[in-house]
């Protein structure tokens, strides 16, 4: 099973991660991670994309984990457009025989999309919209995982 989405609305982890369940009955374990929008000083999230990169990049990329580390299952959702505090922005779930495949590949995930993915990214606070750009910890993250900083 691959579930890869680019969403405009908001969603809730609890039915793709079912999905993902019912889909590996022979997975051993299922990792996942929610990242949600920041509390704290941000209004607003704005995701932007290019859907004709960005679709195909993510499916690749799933594809890729589905290979390196085994899996059963894979599920690869992101929002775009306007996201409020406390929302989730991305949901990564991983489904494998063993658990060390399904969390490494959460991880491998996650890592490129924070780095590597085709997203532009800002947020309005109380002064304005501001531009984020990756961390360099964000580039060290994804170089442990021996691929240069190219997109996927």
């Amino acid at each position: 099973m691959r579930d890869v989405r680019l969403l405009a609305k908001g969603f809730s982890p609890a039915p793709p991660l079912a999905a993902l369940a019912r889909a590996c009955p022979d997975a051993g374990g299922i990792a996942s991670y929610t990242g949600k929008v920041r509390a704290g000083g941000v209004k607003v999230l704005e995701l932007q994309h290019y859907e004709p990169l960005t679709l195909p990049g993510m499916e690749a990329l799933a594809d890729r984990a589905m290979q390196r580390f085994e899996l059963d299952g894979v599920v690869v959702w992101h929002r775009t457009g306007h996201i409020r505090a406390g929302a989730p922005i991305v949901l990564v779930a991983a489904a494998s025989r063993h658990r060390r495949q399904s969390i490494e590949a959460v991880d491998f995930l996650m890592d490129h999309l924070k780095s590597a993915a085709w997203f532009w990214k800002r947020e309005k606070r109380e002064d304005g919209w501001h531009w984020i750009e990756p961390r360099a910890v964000d580039h060290t993250d994804l170089a442990r995982w021996k691929e240069n900083s190219a997109r996927v």
